[in-house]
């Protein structure tokens, strides 16, 4: 790896070639420049021994391995060498090595038995579906692949991997017909081929169940049309304009530690341009998750990228902070903002927590028992430096967290702080104010009721029934392999349901996950929340799966009724795609007034990539309104804001929504700006928006809908924003 220069050196090293030949100076500053050969250098650091991400490494470690003295030694090291071809992608290798492992496995039954034989059938049923799913869906890619129920051109063209999967599926069950995952699997592989129900055997037939009618029609995926179907492993989704021409950008990441960040600029015109390049973000690789806030006030959106996660001590990787320097580049600040803190981690969150008017951070690491790696609140000094305080403030924090929402679920205007977390009680810390010389926060999870689930994952604060109180949603993430198959089929679940609780309005909330229709198999990544139909309400939408290849389920899509539960719209919606879900992203990209769908797809081993999704909102004639709010004395971009809109239904009754602005769930970057479904009418009789640090209290009345508005603190005149809508491409793979 050759050594790149010191700041004070870096712009005179000449690395980019010219078309003509001759060398050009490397644009980026030279702190990008740093961290781009800082990241490199962790990504060829990483022990495969240790790491089991690290797929291709550990194919050499065994490629290299002495011979084993026993046959039957050599033959399970082959074993594990196939198992990491598989991981890695090189598929056809895996199954080739498959193929001999159980050759030798029948040659010697009596030396392996037949629990092993089987086990190795598995894996090769493993590899071929996966092999199908790679000549079908990856390589042959349409609206509808991998989304239950299979069929249409989702239908594999190409069925050699499916059958030979369904061939060793089967034998599997013949042996182990209580494998109620190998069940699930078979009947995805038979689906792929237009022969589910009717093909599978009844004794391991799973249908799925019938969804209660909805009029949400169907959304199809368009990001191939766009240009944003990015190959890659899990990651983060960010939506925002972060090039001020007014709408709104894609960013997007991908763990791999070599995986490059990717910026995708909106035209504005049905098309969408990747300046990785030109926003001078070349080198700045991996990240599991990224959130986004305009952190220094100069109405330019920000990126965090967080790293590490999952990873334990070879975790100790840095995360970056680029700051948005408003001309389309950005600039990796991490060191010189004091957050050079190397914790692993995927979760953190932005919010004013002491009413300043500056946003302060909070990042979630993952610490097992004896590490010490603490989680962390950075105070915001307002001069482009943070201070870490999190011990001085009560949120002496060491866990295992993956999940960082803040939210002010006490209506006294101090955002308070939920943490999920994995393996453990969940903690809520409400913001008592300034107290003295300082600030502090009090542990309250067991008195407000809203420990569970002890294994969670992603989590966030939203007012689902327009109560005017935020109530809070938490994701399990522990389940038995087969708990899919016992959903569908009616059966106990083993693993951890999620929670919705709901704001009971005097510090204690109450769980109503069952009462609400949540109590569904969720094993969830990356998720976020929106307004589907445009009737005032918030739905949600989950991206499930886990880094083991078996863990192919739907990610799902509920409806929410009313504010009174939640209908699910996984297949009438077309949003069940089989492949890892990660970072969402709810967003209305061409200006029409309906919110679409941005999802990063893709697991966590070497070879388990899938496409990234945009699915278009095929629209209802409800009425919206989209706030963009601009703060003075408070955050500029109005993080915390609290917006109250009061409609009038055609009966001539009245309702009440409520939003707070944010970027949505702890896995997921909605924008900022405040879309508001109105439900059958055609303007606003009163819209009310408070400010956090400023107490600043805006009232409009009789607003006409289906407008773009732009609302500064303090100013009682409000501006339309001039951005027309586009229509997406015609070619869009529509079915």
């Amino acid at each position: 790896m050759s050594v790149l220069p010191r700041p004070w050196l870096a712009g005179l090293v000449l690395i980019v070639v010219s078309a003509c030949g001759e060398s050009a100076p490397d644009p980026r500053p030279a702190s990008t420049i740093e961290m781009a050969a800082e990241l490199e250098r962790l990504a060829g650091s990483l022990d495969p021994e240790t790491n089991p991400f690290a797929n291709s490494a550990r194919i050499a470690l065994l490629e290299t391995a002495p011979p084993r003295s026993r046959p039957e030694e050599e033959t399970l090291l082959k074993a594990q060498l196939a198992d990491e071809l598989l991981y890695a992608g090189r598929t056809r290798e895996a199954i080739e090595r498959y193929e001999e492992v159980l050759a030798e496995v029948r040659a010697r039954p009596m030396v392996f038995g037949p629990e092993l034989q089987t086990a190795v059938r598995e894996s090769l049923g493993l590899a071929w579906l996966r092999l199908g799913e790679e000549d079908n869906c990856l390589l042959n890619h349409t609206s509808s692949s991998c989304i239950l129920p299979i069929q249409g051109d989702g239908l594999h063209e190409l069925e050699e991997g499916s059958r030979a999967a369904i061939e060793h599926f089967s034998a599997v069950l013949e042996r182990r017909p209580e494998a109620l995952n190998i069940r699930w699997l078979l009947n995805i592989a038979h689906m792929t081929l237009g022969q589910h129900p009717h093909g599978v055997p009844e004794e391991w037939r799973i249908e799925l169940p019938e969804e209660e009618p909805s009029e949400l029609r169907a959304f199809h995926d368009i990001a191939p049309a766009l240009g944003l179907d990015v190959v890659g492993l899990s990651g983060g989704s960010v939506v925002e304009d972060f090039s001020g021409n007014g709408y709104l950008d894609v960013m997007v990441s991908s763990w791999g530690l070599r995986d490059q960040l990717r910026y995708f600029e909106n035209q504005g015109d049905g098309g969408f341009i990747e300046r990785t390049d030109e926003a001078w973000l070349r080198g700045i690789t991996g990240g599991l998750n990224l959130v986004h806030a305009d952190f220094d006030n100069d109405g330019h959106p920000d990126v965090l990228v967080l790293r590490g996660a999952w990873m334990g001590p070879d975790g100790r990787h840095p995360n970056s902070l680029l700051r948005n320097n408003g001309d389309g580049t950005f600039t990796d600040i991490t060191q010189e903002a004091g957050l050079g803190s190397r914790f692993p981690t995927q979760t953190a969150g932005w919010a004013d927590f002491n009413g300043n008017g500056l946003l302060d951070l909070f990042i979630g690491n993952e610490s097992q028992p004896g590490q010490g790696y603490r989680s962390e609140l950075y105070r915001n000094n307002g001069d482009g430096t943070f201070t870490e305080i999190a011990g001085e403030v009560g949120l002496d924090v060491e866990a295992f967290v993956k999940g960082v929402a803040w939210g002010d679920y006490t209506n006294d205007g101090r955002p308070d702080l939920y943490l999920s977390i994995m393996n453990g009680p969940n903690r809520l810390f409400r913001n008592e104010g300034p107290d003295g010389d300082g600030w502090r926060f009090t542990e309250v999870g067991a008195e407000a009721g809203v420990q569970e689930p002890m294994a969670s994952f992603p989590a966030w604060f939203f007012d689902f029934d327009n109560s005017g109180r935020l109530d809070l949603f938490v994701s399990g993430y522990r389940i038995d392999p087969g708990d899919v198959a016992r959903e569908y089929l009616g059966m106990p679940i083993e693993g951890e349901y999620p929670r919705l609780y709901r704001n009971n309005g005097d510090g204690t909330f109450t769980d109503i996950t069952t009462e609400v229709g949540l109590d569904r198999v969720l094993y969830t990544m990356g998720s976020n929340f929106g307004d589907l139909d445009n009737d005032g309400f918030l739905d949600l939408y989950v991206g499930t799966g886990d880094p083991d290849y078996r863990a192919l389920m739907p990610n799902r899509m509920f409806q929410n009724v009313g504010g009174q539960r939640f209908r699910e719209v996984t297949v009438r919606g077309r949003f069940g795609n089989v492949q890892k879900g990660h970072g969402v992203s709810f967003a209305d990209l061409n200006h029409n007034g309906h919110e679409d769908v941005h999802i990063v797809m893709g697991g966590a081993l070497e070879g388990d990539t899938y496409q990234n999704l945009l699915f278009e909102n095929p629209g209802t004639r409800n009425g919206w309104l989209t706030l963009r709010l601009r703060g003075v004395e408070s955050n500029r971009m109005g993080v915390g804001v609290r917006v109250h809109a009061r409609v009038q239904a055609p009966d001539g009754s009245e309702r009440s929504i409520h939003r707070v602005v944010g970027s949505g769930s702890s896995f997921g970057g909605n924008p900022h700006q405040v879309h508001l479904g109105l439900g059958p009418v055609d303007r606003v009789e009163s819209l009310v928006i408070e400010w956090p640090a400023s107490g600043v209290r805006q009232e409009f009345t009789e607003l006409a809908a289906n407008r773009i508005l732009e609302i500064t603190e303090g100013d009682d005149a409000l501006r339309e924003v001039d951005r027309p809508s586009f229509s997406y491409p015609l070619d869009h793979g529509h079915p």
